[in-house]
């Protein structure tokens, strides 16, 4: 398992049906935090890697903010019709620190897991080998990361950072994430049940991590 000390200075994890007020979940759904590792990777299919697990934790209460923003919203033809943008009020994450995991035992292919490829991304020699493009961002595309290291290179950081609380999986949980989004309707949209409990640094169980996996995909 690979632990992900991440930070990003500004986020926003947009409910999934906030419409009028774009409300922001308080951690990245693991959803999005797969999406993140494959842009860290610069993995363009993101059926590469399905079966793997992830999960994120959060240090302390990151501040909230409202501002007030342009959203697109497609009503008419062309895209850049006046009548497709409005102005609407979204809350942001300010000072965010983060650990996701990752574990790749249930990856079908065992030879190329996305464990092992984000490890040799974050390897300060191995790093120009790796072909990405654009910013790396943890959600909207202007929220880019700051630091970004693998949990053990970082003891002493991650040793001032305070109260530490993980999402975990369980059938009563008060949160509902995407694991898998469907991008075509939401149908296929594949949801997992869970609360953020405190708990210290350390590997999570790997059954209690959600697993990447769509409705239609057959593993």
């Amino acid at each position: 398992m690979l632990g992900v000390y991440v930070t990003v200075p500004i986020a926003c994890w947009r409910k999934g049906f906030a419409r009028e007020y774009l409300e922001t979940e308080p951690i990245p759904p693991p959803s999005t935090c797969y999406g993140f590792l494959l842009s860290l990777v610069g993995e363009t299919d993101r059926k590469k890697h399905v079966g793997c697990r992830v999960t994120v934790g959060r240090f302390g209460e990151p501040d909230i903010s409202v501002v007030l923003r342009t959203v697109w919203r497609v009503k008419k033809t062309p895209l850049g019709s006046s009548g497709n943008t409005r102005p609407d009020y979204q809350q942001l994450l300010t000072d965010v620190r983060l650990i996701i995991w990752l574990d790749s035992s249930d990856e079908p292919d065992q030879k190329l897991t996305l464990e092992n490829r984000v490890r040799h991304a974050l390897c300060p020699a191995q790093r120009g080998s790796i072909e990405r493009f654009g910013g790396l961002s943890l959600g909207e595309s202007t929220h880019l990361v700051d630091v970004i290291s693998p949990v053990e290179n970082c003891p002493e950081i991650l040793a001032q950072q305070g109260s530490f609380r993980l999402f975990q999986t369980s059938e009563t949980g008060r949160m509902t994430l995407p694991v898998w989004v469907d991008h075509v309707g939401s149908a296929g949209t594949n949801y997992v049940t869970g609360d953020l409990k405190p708990g210290t640094v350390t590997e999570p169980e790997v059954h209690r991590l959600p697993k990447i996996e769509s409705k239609r995909q057959v593993l």
